[in-house]
C-alpha cells in the first residue's frame, strides 16, 4: 500500500469514527430527552422496546456469524455479549464459570450512557435494557431453562453493570428470566482466557465498519420504534429536538474527522456532504443561485425497514441544523423529501 492509500484509508477510518460517534451521542440523548420529556415510565418502554427488537433481530445471526452457535447456551450468550460489544468499541468483560454458568460485565466508564449522562438514566430505564434483551436469550435460543441474574447497576451507584447467564434445571416463568442479586460479586477477569475474534475473518477494514455500523445501528432502531411508542407526531418532536441538540453539541467534536470546519454555506455543505458519504449515503453536491444543493439519493441507515415513517426523517433533519448552527450562525438549511419522507433528499443551504 503507498503512503497515499494509507493516508486515504486513514481519513475514512476518522470518517467512520465520526459518524460512529454522532449516531452514538444521538441514541443517548433520545433516551435523555424521552427521560425529561416523557418521564421514566415511557423512556423504559422505549428502552425495552428498542432492545427487545434488537435482540430479535441481532443474537441468532450474530451467534452464528462470531462463530459462537455451537457453544453451551449460558456460554453463548455472555460470549456473544464480549465480542459483539467489544466491536462496538464497548469495554466488556467475560468470564466463564462452567457450561451453564458464565458472566459479562461492562466496567464504567458506560458507553450507552456517555460522559455525563449517566447521572440522567433512572434505574428502571437500566432495568428495561436487561428485560429487554439479557432476559430473552434463553427464548431465543428454544431454552426457557436459561435466564440473566444481575448483580450490579452502574447507574445505581455501583461498578458497572454485571450479571451472569445461568441455565437452571427447570423451565423459567417471565418473571424469573431476569433477577437481580447485589449481594454476589462477579469474578476477576481475565483477558488472556477470554475469546478472540479470528484475525483472518476481522481483518481491520471490517472492524473499522462495524464500529461505525454498531452505533448506527441503535438508531435505526431507535426511530420507527420511537413513532410506534409515542405515535408519529409526539415522536417527529422527540427525534427532531434531540437532532438539533445533539447536533449543536457534537459539531466541533465530529467535524475535523471529515475534514470540516466552521465558516459559511460553502463549508457546511462540503461537511455535510463528507458526512453523508461516510454514512455510504449516495450524494452530490451542486452550486444552486447564491448558495448550494445537496442532492441526496439514499439514506442507508433507514433503507428497507419495512416500518419506516416519514416521522422518522425528522431526526436527520435535526441532526443537520443542529450541525449548521454550529458551522457558522446564519447558515440556512431547508430539506425536501420524495413522497412518504424517502430519498431522494435535497438539502438546499445558504
Amino acid at each position: 500500500m503507498t503512503e497515499s492509500d494509507t493516508a486515504a484509508r486513514d481519513a475514512k477510518w476518522r470518517g467512520w469514527r465520526s459518524v460512529a460517534d454522532l449516531h452514538h451521542a444521538y441514541f443517548t440523548g433520545l433516551i435523555l430527552t424521552i427521560v425529561s420529556r416523557r418521564g421514566t415510565a415511557d423512556a423504559a418502554e422505549f428502552v425495552f422496546r428498542v432492545f427487545r427488537r434488537q435482540q430479535q433481530e441481532r443474537f441468532l445471526p450474530g451467534l452464528t456469524k462470531l462463530g459462537l452457535d455451537k457453544l453451551p447456551p449460558a456460554v453463548a450468550a455472555a460470549q456473544y455479549h464480549y465480542l459483539s460489544n467489544w466491536i462496538g468499541g464497548v469495554h466488556v468483560e467475560y468470564m466463564y464459570e462452567t457450561d451453564r454458568k458464565a458472566w459479562v460485565r461492562y466496567p464504567p466508564p458506560r458507553w450507552a450512557w456517555r460522559g455525563t449522562a449517566i447521572c440522567g438514566i433512572p434505574g428502571e430505564v437500566s432495568r428495561a435494557m436487561l428485560r429487554g434483551w439479557h432476559a430473552n436469550n434463553g427464548v431465543a435460543l428454544g431454552n426457557l431453562n436459561l435466564g440473566f441474574v444481575c448483580t450490579k447497576q452502574s447507574v445505581e451507584g455501583q461498578e458497572g453493570l454485571e450479571g451472569y447467564y445461568c441455565e437452571y434445571d427447570h423451565p423459567l416463568t417471565i418473571d424469573q428470566r431476569l433477577v437481580f442479586a447485589p449481594h454476589l460479586e462477579a469474578p476477576a477477569f481475565d483477558i488472556a482466557s477470554a475469546p478472540a475474534l479470528p484475525v483472518d475473518s476481522w481483518p481491520q477494514p471490517r472492524l473499522e465498519k462495524a464500529y461505525r455500523n454498531y452505533a448506527m445501528e441503535y438508531v435505526r432502531t431507535a426511530a420507527p420504534v420511537a413513532t410506534q411508542v409515542f405515535g408519529p407526531v409526539d415522536a417527529a418532536y422527540l427525534l427532531h429536538l434531540t437532532g438539533k441538540l445533539i447536533g449543536m453539541q457534537y459539531f466541533d467534536e465530529i467535524a475535523p474527522g471529515l475534514g470540516g470546519t466552521r465558516g459559511g454555506p460553502k463549508e457546511f455543505a462540503e461537511f455535510l456532504r463528507a458526512l453523508f458519504v461516510a454514512q455510504d449515503d449516495e450524494v452530490e453536491l451542486v452550486p444552486s443561485g447564491g448558495g448550494y444543493e445537496l442532492h441526496q439519493r439514499r439514506w442507508k441507515l433507514m433503507a428497507d425497514l419495512v416500518d419506516y415513517h416519514p416521522a422518522c426523517v425528522r431526526l436527520l433533519e435535526g441532526l443537520v441544523e443542529g450541525l449548521a448552527a454550529v458551522c457558522g450562525r446564519f447558515i440556512q438549511v431547508k430539506l425536501s423529501t420524495a413522497p412518504g419522507g424517502r430519498p431522494p433528499f435535497v438539502w438546499s443551504i445558504s
